[in-house]
């Protein structure tokens, strides 16, 4: 999955299009991620204890990954994202990482 904890994503699709948010959690077996303040949901809760209330809270739920886009934390435009293989190069250099995220827009890495 190419959207990970912490980045930022900008809402494409559905009624919170348009809503920038950070990436809270992700699910990559569902192909979910959940963003902070998007798609909130109302949950009933029943009350724990006798003679506590119920109460109606507000839950965020995750959103399909392919309703969101990355926005560069570089160039600060909502962009693909691609990845760059080191391990192919001929010089070996000392990389920590052989596959690096890069922004399709202004092709520096993520």
């Amino acid at each position: 999955m190419k959207i990970k904890k912490g980045d930022q994503v900008l809402v494409i699709k559905g009624k919170d299009r348009g809503k920038k948010g950070k990436v809270l959690r992700s699910f990559p077996k569902e192909n979910r991620v959940l963003v902070e303040g998007i798609n909130i949901r109302k949950v009933h809760k029943k009350p724990k204890r006798e003679g506590e209330k119920g109460q109606i809270v507000e839950v965020a739920l995750p959103i399909y990954v392919s309703k969101v886009k990355l926005i560069c934390p570089r160039c600060g435009q909502p962009a693909r994202v691609g990845f760059k293989d080191f391990s192919k190069t001929k010089a070996k250099e000392k990389m920590p990482r052989s596959k690096v995220r890069v922004c399709k827009k202004c092709g520096q890495e993520i």
